[in-house]
């Protein structure tokens, strides 16, 4: 078996090897008109590619070194780990930070102790995570029936009500539905005051995923008005929620929980097997948190809780990456001192 770099007319073996949208090839194409440099590779058994990995690596200030990113990669091997370091090679790279689809549901005993052994008796160390740990996965393959029973009371009362208040679900997956999900956006992060992709992220993801299929954007109407507009991803029968924004008008009409729901039935619908809802608080989250009220939005739709393997980073350069997490560190303390300062 080889590692080599994947061609273009192998695309689509590609693709259905890989497992998470993160790691398609349209997803690196993206990725590559944001400036990001790309590798993506598979692992060929007598010509026929069995795993695929693709890299990304990002310039790190003030030093002619980069940075490495496998998210969402397969369960790691001694032959992956080669493969991406000679890719680091290539690139200069102080370390690759690696998130592998690893993940089990929470209260079960731990499977993954061995997956981190494995990765920390070979120079990788836990670094700072880019996904989060845990997240809600429902289980597709259920009736209706059951997944609105799993559902918590007050969630399906929600749903109700938006049905009962006229709330209608569209899907609108067009340039048009992209720049209406970016102006939504804009008024969710001012009002909320966090941290989202700028608008030429998105407009550059629409040019690359617009027609793959993959990406789906779909509006909670009311009034004649869009309340919440969502990006999903579908990949190899499992259906993403990872972008979402939303008004601050009529929260009464309860426009997210219907839209979640409508994205259940269109998972089943599309033949997808699972719905990962994209990242959540731990077990036991903390209600002071600014993402509770996203984790328990998701929680009332009865998933599954995950733990993924977390994040390793796989160090290629021992010395700078030391200076470069005492830097790093020092930077995030500064920008939590100074969102708290008055100005």
């Amino acid at each position: 078996m080889i590692f080599r770099q994947v061609r273009t007319e192998e695309k689509e073996a590609y693709n259905a090897v890989v497992g998470h949208p993160l790691q398609s090839w349209e997803w690196g194409e993206f990725r590559k008109k944001t400036g990001v440099a790309v590798e993506r590779v598979g692992l060929f058994n007598e010509g026929i590619i069995t795993h695929g990995v693709q890299v990304t690596f990002h310039p790190i200030p003030l030093i002619s070194k980069t940075a490495g990113y496998l998210p969402k990669g397969y369960m790691p091997d001694e032959e992956q780990l080669s493969a991406i370091k000679e890719l680091g090679k290539k690139h200069g790279a102080l370390f690759i930070k690696m998130e592998p689809n690893i993940a089990q549901k929470v209260g079960v005993p731990t499977a993954h102790q061995h997956i981190r052994s494995f990765l920390e008796s070979r120079n990788a160390k836990r670094g700072r995570p880019l996904f989060t740990r845990y997240s809600f996965l429902l289980d597709l393959t259920q009736s209706e029936e059951k997944l609105l029973a799993n559902m918590s009371s007050k969630t399906r009362y929600n749903v109700k009500l938006a049905q009962q208040k006229g709330v209608q679900i569209f899907e609108n997956t067009s340039k048009e539905g992209m720049e209406q999900y970016i102006s939504i956006l804009e008024e969710t992060t001012s009002r909320q005051g966090f941290y989202a992709h700028g608008p030429q992220y998105f407009r550059t993801m629409w040019d690359e995923l617009g027609n793959s299929g993959m990406l789906r954007i779909f509006n909670a109407v009311y009034d004649d008005t869009v309340l919440v507009s969502w990006i999903v991803f579908v990949f190899n029968n499992v259906l993403y929620y990872p972008y979402g924004a939303s008004r601050n008008l009529h929260r009464d009409v309860m426009a997210s929980n219907l839209l979640m729901w409508e994205m259940i039935q269109f998972g089943k619908n599309s033949g997808c097997t699972s719905f990962d809802l994209w990242g959540s608080l731990g077990p036991e989250p903390n209600k002071n948190n600014p993402w509770y009220g996203f984790h328990r939005f998701k929680k009332g739709y009865g998933g599954d809780l995950v733990e993924f393997v977390g994040t390793y980073d796989l160090i290629l350069d021992d010395p700078l990456y030391s200076l470069f997490t005492f830097a790093d560190k020092v930077r995030w303390k500064l920008l939590r001192l100074r969102t708290k300062l008055p100005f």
